[in-house]
């Protein structure tokens, strides 16, 4: 039984899997949790932080199901980098360093923190995906004193908090010897990172605001505060489990960097259960994932924003692309050459199936229904990509196409991938009249069977034909045609650019070619 049981979740989409899981094992209504910290710009990450549990929290809605989704931006954590984008402010922001992010000044004035600018861009991101979300704040959770419940707790039972959390993080006690489960925030300079409890009872704490944490440090103040004062966060390993004790969690998804064995979803695993008294919500972790093969990095700069890449292919791309494959898998976004292309092609099969033909097509179907419903385009990309490099007239490719509207809303994301130079090179091309040094006959006799109405594929078929009846290699004659056409020994496959061209104009440009 449990064998069958296996197969039958392994033929499953993801989120079938998940939702079977959930209303098997929780009750409704069904809380659905997710965070992010806003440090820097948004990345694909960030995109997957918000939309695998929107996604979730859709189905269950969409089968009747009471379900709530609570997103949390979390600018309560320290501010421990500068991001590259913003390094030419690090004369302001450098003094805030170790502060909470919701403290720290917006640089460019126009968000009330630094958090706030962040987590803006992300909610625009979220605007973009049509994904309707509640952002809640961590520092209102904080303010509005949502964590004391918890803080109390956890400085009531501290020995035991402490020897879960090195238990579960694979520490030994010994090093958790200053660690307390609130971090102050200094009623001096502001900063979270560099404090220390030196004394606590159930309701008050005193601190030392004097630690080293190599990007800042503290400044000497020396201090004495109240839970109900809320100037104080719960260290991390703490946070995410009250987190979503607060909001009564069914189900969060993380990723992998969390899920490790000694990562912080073993010690809310353990703080749920032998601190909290409940049982913990399920996780679900997420896979890496790349940008043209490489991992992005908020902090760092490293790799593309997701603010750049939703300028070079529309959300349904983004959409189906991240939610598609197997949650737990990394996955590539890969914008070069022909990988492109084939997403393209896949997408616009799946939209067009009306039913599928194995079982890979029905999850590509599930997939597409969940993450984009309909494209706003009916032309091809390819066909837009070819049209417009002959063209070079949107509005002509539209008419072309009979898609003036779809042609329209993917220019945009063609002009800005050309631009990037992402194009594969038999793509990068325009329509030129190029005089040839060989196969001048067979050029010539290639242009006058040329006929119209033929289709791409007997274009392409009578190039092989023109070739062998004159006794050569067909490959020379397609280096010769192409030359002719685009200046370029190589190109797309020549029956579509034949037609796109236009066989009257093709024929003229040949004759000029092997004139």
């Amino acid at each position: 039984m449990e064998k069958k049981s296996k197969e039958e979740m392994r033929g499953k989409h993801w989120t079938e899997i998940l939702i079977d899981r959930l209303t098997g094992e929780k009750k409704s209504p069904y809380s659905i949790t997710a965070e992010m910290t806003t440090s820097g710009p948004a990345h694909l990450g960030t995109v997957c932080e918000f939309l695998y549990p929107y996604v979730l929290s859709a189905i269950l809605k969409e089968n009747g199901l009471d379900a709530e989704f609570s997103f949390i931006g979390n600018i309560m954590d320290a501010f421990d980098g500068i991001p590259v984008e913003m390094q030419k402010y690090s004369d302001i922001l450098t003094p805030d360093l170790g502060k909470p992010l919701s403290a720290v000044k917006d640089p460019e004035n126009c968000h009330k923190s630094f958090g706030d600018h962040y987590l803006s861009m992300a909610k625009d991101l979220m605007e973009w995906l049509s994904v309707d979300i509640n952002v809640i704040s961590a520092d209102e959770l904080y303010g509005e004193g949502k964590f004391d419940k918890y803080a109390t707790l956890y400085l009531k039972r501290e020995d035991l908090v402490k020897e879960v959390v090195a238990r579960t993080s694979l520490k030994e006690i010994s090093a958790l010897k200053d660690w307390s489960p609130i971090m102050p925030i200094c009623q001096k300079c502001g900063k979270v990172a560099t404090t220390r409890v030196t004394w606590h009872n159930d309701t008050e704490y005193e601190y030392a605001c004097d630690r080293d944490v190599k990007y800042t440090r503290g400044c000497t103040y020396v201090g004495r505060a109240k839970l109900s004062d809320h100037k104080y966060k719960l260290q991390w390993r703490l946070h995410w489990p009250s987190e979503q004790a607060l909001f009564s969690s069914s189900i969060e998804g993380s990723g992998i960097d969390h899920m490790t064995r000694g990562g912080s979803a073993d010690t809310s695993m353990a703080i749920h259960r032998e601190i909290l008294g409940r049982e913990p919500p399920i996780l679900f972790k997420y896979g890496f994932i790349f940008i043209n093969g490489q991992k992005p990095s908020k902090s760092k700069g490293i790799g593309m924003s997701a603010l750049e890449l939703s300028r070079l292919i529309p959300p349904e791309m983004l959409k189906y692309a991240l939610i598609e494959p197997d949650v737990q898998k990394d996955k590539n976004i890969d914008l070069t050459g022909d990988k492109l292309i084939v997403l393209y092609n896949d997408l616009e099969r799946i939209a067009a199936l009306k039913a599928p033909e194995n079982r890979a097509d029905e999850k590509k179907m599930l997939a597409f229904r969940v993450a984009v419903r309909s494209l706003p385009w009916k032309s091809s990309f390819v066909d837009m990509l070819l049209n417009y490099q002959i063209t070079r007239d949107w509005d002509r490719v539209g008419k072309m196409l009979g898609d003036p509207e779809g042609t329209e809303y993917l220019s945009k994301y063609i002009e800005h991938w050309l631009a990037k130079g992402f194009a594969p090179d038999r793509y990068d091309f325009s329509i030129k009249n190029t005089r040839i040094e060989s196969n001048k006959e067979a050029v010539r006799d290639f242009a006058s069977r040329l006929r119209q109405g033929m289709t791409e594929l007997e274009v392409h078929n009578l190039v092989y034909e023109t070739a062998k009846g004159i006794g050569i290699d067909p490959n020379t004659l397609f280096s010769s045609i192409y030359t002719a056409l685009i200046g370029k020994e190589k190109g797309p496959r020549m029956g579509k650019l034949i037609v796109s061209i236009g066989i009257d104009r093709t024929k003229e440009m040949l004759d000029f070619a092997s004139g």
